[in-house]
């Protein structure tokens, strides 16, 4: 639709934010963060086949991401509406107790949101993206949309960085390692290469080659990012230096990622939901 910018529009937070690159780490951060949560991830162990297809897990996930953040009114509410209808015929087993849950009971949702907003925006201000306080507190309170896609009461969900932060002291007694978590953790860190993959020689070269120590790399940064009491939990990771060289890291990485992909044409950087989107909201500006 002429002019339709979906949820957010051009002078959002969230457009300005998405932008970056360096959002694949914050990601990745999230991932190691929801894995803390035993029956949240309970249920990705129990429900999702990203041991055999990681890489298909992660794009259906960021095609989801890209379509709230850019797609139009009626592209973001039939992705909700898809994913919010898959979630309700899925179950897990709490495997401490034996009790079967949803994996959309609202604190299960309200979990993964938060951890994946926070992480997103963490990631982004520490890699040295430049937000003030308000701005921060704006991008919390404009993702209030795409928590209630999903089945979430806006009200029930902090909007705030204090609230945000309030939370994070709320959960963490309901928080653990448990042998989903260090599973998780582990694939997250070093991914196996599906067997399906090319030959035997493509598959060793990405097991043992540069592209596995890059990646190796950008987990360890993204576990150093961790909050000081996520690190804990996953065993006391980390010296006293470490937020501060994981936040060099992220910043060069940032770098790098910008030095790289201004070489490569805009057609191949520009997702082209993004562009459609820049499109709409230049459609619109030109008819006001």
């Amino acid at each position: 639709m002429i002019g339709d910018v979906g949820l957010f529009g051009p002078g959002s937070v969230t457009w300005r934010l998405h932008q970056e690159p360096i959002l694949l780490l914050g990601g990745l951060r999230s991932l190691y963060l929801q894995a803390l949560h035993p029956r949240a991830v309970a249920a990705v162990a129990q429900n999702s086949r990203y041991r055999a297809d990681p890489w298909g897990r992660l794009t259906r996930t960021s095609a989801y991401v890209g379509t709230v953040v850019w797609g139009t009114t009626e592209e973001v509410e039939a992705a909700s509406l898809r994913v919010r209808r898959m979630h309700a015929r899925m179950t897990a087993v709490d495997p401490r107790t034996g009790e079967q849950f949803r994996i959309d009971a609202p604190d299960l949702l309200r979990w993964v949101h938060v951890t994946e907003v926070e992480s997103f925006l963490t990631t982004a201000v520490r890699a040295g993206v430049r937000l003030s306080p308000a701005e921060i507190d704006r991008y919390y309170t404009e993702q209030l949309r795409a928590a209630e896609l999903m089945g979430l009461d806006p009200a029930t969900v902090p909007a705030t960085a204090a609230e945000v932060s309030a939370y994070y002291d709320d959960m963490l007694p309901q928080l653990s390692l448990t042998k989903d978590s260090v599973e998780t953790a582990l694939f997250l860190t070093v991914p196996s290469v599906p067997e399906n993959w090319g030959g035997r020689a493509f598959r060793l070269g990405l097991t043992l080659g540069p592209t596995r120590w890059a990646y190796f790399g950008i987990a360890a940064t993204a576990m150093a990012m961790l909050p000081p009491w996520a690190r804990r939990l996953y065993g006391g990771l980390g010296w006293p230096t470490t937020d501060l060289t994981a936040d060099l890291s992220a910043r060069g990485l940032r770098f790098l990622l910008s030095t790289v992909l201004a070489t490569i044409p805009r057609s191949l950087r520009v997702a082209p939901i993004r562009e459609a989107a820049l499109a709409r909201a230049a459609a619109q500006a030109g008819t006001t």
